[in-house]
Order: structure tokens, then sequence, then C-alpha cells
């Protein structure tokens, strides 16, 4: 699903999800299309600003499945920092939480599935940062040599997915946003 309610093509949107959105709501920065997880969606400016403003600095955790098995020695590196490719210009990413998960998240399968290799083993990272770059997470992987094969959105600050579904959407108060976002 693309994280936009204007049509793309034959790609389902967020207008297509069984909810009655108010006409001025929108989403809160961005999933690409391979991507999955929490999307936060309002029609108040000033969250929409503290949420993608730079300076701001929230922390988004993911959850990414990579090929491979994934060493201490990578992790090392996205926590440090690595150079990534954004426009054809190099750019250094700011040091990251990266931690090694001991076994896989329980999620609902992903619809297409990841590629599956027999031989080639996978491994789980919970990524933490606060700068958002397009595709960011995926080069970040790729340029420690572990490639993404699956990428959830997890966390934004205090605010988790915990057991929701795909598609599903829970209404919240602004006053528990907030408080989740900046305790």
């Amino acid at each position: 699903m693309l994280s936009q309610f204007s049509r793309e093509g034959d790609k389902p949107t967020l207008a297509d999800l069984p909810f009655d959105f108010p006409k001025d709501v929108y989403p809160v920065g961005r999933l690409d299309a391979d991507s999955e997880g929490l999307l936060i969606l309002t029609n108040d400016p000033s969250l929409n600003h503290r949420l993608l403003h730079p300076k701001q600095r929230h922390h988004r955790t993911y959850w990414v499945q990579v090929e491979g098995q994934l060493t201490p020695d990578a992790c090392q590196l996205l926590q440090t920092g690595v150079t990534i490719s954004i426009d054809g210009k190099p750019h250094r990413t700011l040091p990251a939480q990266a931690k090694i998960m001991a076994q896989a998240p329980i999620l609902p399968d992903r619809n297409p599935p990841i590629r599956f290799r027999q031989n080639i083993p996978t491994s789980w990272l919970a990524l933490s940062l606060h700068e958002g770059k397009n595709r960011q997470v995926r080069r970040m992987t790729a340029a420690v040599g572990f490639p993404t094969l699956r990428l959830v959105r997890w966390a934004i600050e205090d605010v988790k997915l915990h057991q929701m579904q795909p598609a599903e959407v829970v209404e919240v108060e602004k006053n528990w946003l907030f408080k989740k976002l900046w305790k």
C-alpha cells in the first residue's frame, strides 16, 4: 500500500483503508512501497512539523530482516555511522542504535513474501535512528554488507505497533500521542 491518499496507478493507497478519514488528514512521513509498519496520520500541522523537521530528531525504530548472519562488527558500523549515497552524493549517517535480535519477531505474513534462498541465512536487527533520508535503512544495511529483505517500522518514539495488523487503523487522542512522542 502506498503511504498516501492520492492514486498512483493501480496500487492500493490509504484511501482504500476501511476508515472514514477527515478530508484534511495526511500521513506524517512515508514508508516506501516495499516497507511496512507504523504510520501516523494527522490533520495537525504542528505535529507534522515536529515529526518531520530534521532539528526535532525523534527516534524511529525499525525491525530489519537482512540477508546473511549479521555480525557485531556490522552493528558497530551502523552505530557509528556509515556513508551512503543520497541523490548521487555521499552522505554520512548519524550515529544509530543497532542491536542484533536474538530471534525473529512475531509479525503478520508479508504480502508479497520476501525472497527466500534456502542456502543463505537471514537475521533480524533492531535499528533506531533519528534522521530519515530516502531509503536510508536499506542503504545502511547494504553498506555494511547485509541487504535488507524486510523492513518494518516498529516505533516512533514511544508509539509502537504492538499487536496491530496490516491496514488496521487506531484512532488516538492528541494529548496521548503528544505524551508518547515528547516525554
